[in-house]
């Protein structure tokens, strides 16, 4: 018997039959999926000093448990002394086990830790499917030892679905246990 996350055993157990008689899906694989979990961080400084791109790495791998890898800027930009290849942030793509695993520990253990945390905004969708979620600070995921920590930043998370549509897609994130504001 091998290990599975709460929240995969969670979906498979109740969020299809939830999304299923809200929706009134003919068939089980018609019902919405979280398919990745992107977690991004920029780093617009990291053009004067290139140690702050293995702190974002070094950040994000151990949020995530999984390997971070550094994003190269595409073109020259002059106004910001930025050449075509240099590294100008890092991004981790978490799919599967950990996926559900990063879900967990971001909805029970990060987003409480949160000041003044009252639910995120529901206005992160793209029209797609696909929800945004900004963090202000890297210090609300336990992981992460305060006293290590170079410069307090952000980074963004983005969930991509398998949903259709927004409203779709905002059901299976609130069954799966994102906290949405009430409005």
């Amino acid at each position: 018997m091998s290990y599975v996350p709460r929240l995969r055993e969670e979906y498979k157990s109740r969020v299809i039959k939830a999304l299923t008689d809200e929706f009134g899906y003919s068939n089980v694989m018609q019902v919405p999926k979280l398919q990745k979990i992107v977690v991004s961080k920029g780093v617009g400084a990291a053009i004067a000093d290139k140690k702050l791109i293995e702190y974002a790495i070094d950040e994000l791998t151990t949020i995530t448990g999984q390997k971070a890898v550094p994003t190269i800027s595409k073109k020259d930009v002059a106004n910001f002394k930025l050449r075509k290849g240099m590294p100008i942030g890092a991004k981790v793509t978490l799919r599967g086990d950990k996926m559900y695993e990063f879900l967990d520990r971001l909805v029970t253990a990060s987003l409480p830790r949160v000041r003044d945390f009252n639910g995120i905004k529901a206005n992160g969708f793209d029209g797609r499917g696909n929800y945004n979620l900004g963090i202000t600070e890297q210090i609300i995921y336990p992981e992460i030892n305060i006293d290590q920590v170079k410069k307090i930043s952000g980074m963004d998370i983005t969930f991509v679905t398998s949903a259709g549509t927004d409203k779709e897609a905002k059901s299976l994130l609130g069954e799966l246990g994102l906290p949405f504001k009430k409005n």
